[in-house]
């Protein structure tokens, strides 16, 4: 973890600034101040309050930075940021506003159909789910533009009108509205808008040409939809909340993290709350490149108590894409928004292990979560999860677990031998070994699928662990990678809350100019990156604060000719339409082609779908180390720990009697305040000033 910038502003009173990330099963902070501390603290969710969960986080950093309750630290925090999976598991579960579709007549069938893949081509006969909006809230207005932006048909605002009064009787919510090439010409979809406002006065609603102004008219419906169903949730969630805050005397800026890799004011989320899809998992990235900017290949991963998240960082750069679906590939939901790519399986701590019709032993998806929770939590579960395992192995240790509650062997036991031993004629803790070595297979599957979905191959790539659970099972990962080098950064137990911390206020402006170079257009790019360029601008105005540095990056979407999909360029400042500039257009994309497909074709032009200005604001932060627990002791114990079948003395370092430039070689165990680092027999672990743990595997390392 590299050190954030010195302030100037870090003088005077104490001032915080807190992030915080609400996940399945826990709900993470990280809290620093201008006085140089940073503290991290970790409790259960509170899934009928979120405050609840958070403050209970804030409570135990709080003990770490001296103050008597989170209380204090709140009254006196400048800035909250707030990451949640809200939104993504509302869309997965159907828990959304009952929304209505507008289209253009004939096109009523856009989200049924979807942009027609599937997984398996050689199946024609595979069922499609239902479509995101069901097709009778779906109604075709009476309208057409055309691809150049000429109107060929008037919108028919006598029938428009009828459409929309007659939704307030099928009980709309919320409303989508997606007409034909309206990215070239907005001036039905705006008009469509002003008779919402004027006919059902209160009703939330979203313009496709705002949702997501891309080429593709699937993806415009499917995001314009989604922001529009998940507008009266979160503008409830993130108002609660803030309410929440309020009352605490918290009087500082709440900002929400994106699926950008990044975070924006409370404010434009409510007013584009897709934006939050997928924005879980996109801070853990930025630790990963800021943690080894050099390295050529970093996998990411993050090990939650539900799910398993891995995103890879490629010479310090995070990989972002447009394929985030929601659910499987093809029959899924897609927003088609630019978004830190990040591969999500259901195979957390509290992932559960359960026998098969044929027998063979599964772990997940299904997650104990926070209620009720792994059985060693004494909650109420019954049923074995990853993190039972791990208290029967010994890595998770019931005498010195500092989850705010004590762990019950004995119940994570019975769940084990109920459920698994039993089954296989094993004891409980060849079970505990099988539920470990099945999910790390599993994770390390994962890895591999998106490693090679881009490109990329994961063998000898540094592995970058966090989360709760990431460091009990990292080198277990890596060996299945035969890679040799893990990093857990002193934040591992909050790698994404802490990302989120040092995350950029940005977002990303896009224009749908479709450009080939073989027939360049200059004048039409040029007037879009200057337009692009006003908007980044505007945005940054509106947030720039002393100490605040601006940014503009730019970047295109781009294919071959005839390609179905296309790519996302970056380049090296900004483009130039010049002849020389469209050469270096075509020349950024073969190489970006050749990276991730390993091929190209130089002596072919480009097509450019559209163009990008990601707008960013880094702010100086505050230069903070990262303070130790008062809690867990310093005394070095020895236990029995069980490594790949075999149990052994092994010693146990309290994360308070590690110390910056110490070597330790496995097996060990190290207990940290948010996670516990387990270095089986064969690996080495070097601390750095920082208090990052790199572990090495001998054998491995010595080649």
């Amino acid at each position: 973890m590299n050190a954030p910038k010195h302030s100037a502003a870090a003088v005077g009173h104490v001032r915080y600034r807190i992030a915080v990330d609400t996940g399945g099963t826990f709900t993470d902070v990280v809290v620093s101040s201008n006085h140089g501390t940073m503290t991290v603290g970790k409790a259960l969710t509170t899934y009928s309050r979120i405050y609840d969960g958070f403050k209970a986080s804030l409570d135990r950093a709080a003990v770490d930075l001296g103050s008597s309750s989170g209380d204090d630290v709140l009254r006196s925090a400048d800035v909250i940021v707030y990451g949640t999976t809200h939104a993504t598991n509302a869309v997965l579960t159907g828990r959304v506003a009952r929304t209505a579709l507008l289209v253009t007549e004939g096109f009523a069938d856009t989200l049924t159909l979807r942009e027609g893949g599937r997984r398996n081509v050689f199946d024609s006969k595979a069922p499609y789910p239902p479509p995101y909006v069901p097709r009778h809230l779906t109604f075709e207005l009476r309208e057409r533009i055309s691809a150049e932006g000429d109107i060929v048909a008037e919108l028919d605002e006598e029938h428009a009108r009828s459409v929309i009064s007659s939704l307030a009787d099928s009980g709309v919510e919320a409303i989508a509205v997606m007409l034909l090439w309206s990215i070239v010409n907005d001036r039905h979809e705006r008009r469509i808008g002003q008779l919402i406002e004027e006919l059902l006065p209160g009703t939330a609603y979203t313009l496709s040409t705002d949702a997501n102004p891309s080429i593709r008219e699937y993806r415009r419906a499917s995001a314009a939809s989604i922001d529009a169903s998940l507008k009266p949730l979160m503008a409830s969630h993130v108002g609660n909340l803030l309410s929440d805050l309020r009352g605490a005397h918290f009087g500082g800026d709440l900002m929400v993290v994106t699926s950008e890799g990044a975070v924006l004011d409370v404010a434009d989320v409510v007013q584009r709350p897709v934006l939050t899809i997928n924005s879980g998992p996109s801070m853990a990235p930025l630790v990963g490149a800021a943690a080894a900017p050099d390295a050529d290949v970093v996998v990411v991963c993050d090990m939650g108590g539900t799910t398993f998240d891995v995103s890879l960082v490629e010479r310090g750069q995070v990989q972002h894409t447009r394929e985030a679906w929601l659910g499987e590939p093809f029959v899924g939901n897609l927003t088609g928004l630019s978004s830190v790519a990040v591969h999500s399986i259901g195979a957390g701590g509290g992932s559960i292990a359960w026998i098969d019709q044929g027998g063979m032993l599964r772990v997940g998806p299904q997650s104990a979560r926070s209620d009720p929770g792994p059985a060693a939590y004494g909650r109420g579960g019954e049923l074995p999860t990853v993190t039972d395992a791990c208290v029967l192995l010994g890595y998770l240790n019931a005498e010195t677990f500092s989850g705010g509650f004590p762990l019950d062997r004995d119940a994570a036991e019975r769940a084990m031998v109920t459920h698994v031993a039993n089954r296989f004629g094993m004891t409980a803790l060849q079970a505990a070994q099988a539920v470990i070595d099945v999910s790390a297979n599993h994770m390390a599957t994962a890895i591999r699928q998106a490693a090679l979905e881009h490109g990329t191959d994961p063998r000898g790539a540094l592995i970058v662990a966090g989360g709760g659970a990431g460091a009990m099972v990292a080198t277990a990962i890596a060996q299945m990678l035969d890679a040799s080098r893990v990093l857990i950064p002193a934040t591992a137990g909050v790698l994404a809350a802490y990302g989120a911390h040092e995350a950029p206020i940005a977002t990303e402006f896009t224009a749908p100019v479709f450009s080939d170079t073989g027939a360049f257009d200059s004048d039409a790019v040029q007037r879009a990156i200057v337009d692009l360029e006003s908007q980044a601008s505007k945005f940054l105005e509106r947030f720039a604060k002393p100490g605040t540095t601006p940014n503009l990056s730019y970047f295109a979407y781009a294919r071959y000719p005839a390609q179905a999909w296309d790519l996302r360029v970056p380049f090296n400042g900004r483009p130039e339409v010049s002849e020389t500039g469209r050469r270096a257009i075509e020349e950024a994309f073969h190489a970006e082609h050749d990276n991730r497909n390993g091929t190209k074709d130089p002596g072919s032009r480009v097509e450019v779908l559209s163009w990008g200005v990601r707008a960013e604001l880094t702010a100086d932060q505050y230069n903070t180390t990262l303070r130790a627990s008062r809690s867990g002791g310093s005394d070095v114990r020895t236990y029995d720990i069980t490594f790949a079948g075999r149990t052994q003395q092994t010693p146990r370092y309290p994360g308070a009697a590690v110390r910056p430039g110490q070597m330790i070689s496995g097996p060990a165990i190290i207990d940290e305040p948010t996670t516990t680092v387990v270095l089986p027999p064969g690996w080495s672990l070097e601390v750095d000033q920082s208090r990052n743990f790199h572990l090495t595997h001998e054998d491995q390392g010595a080649a």
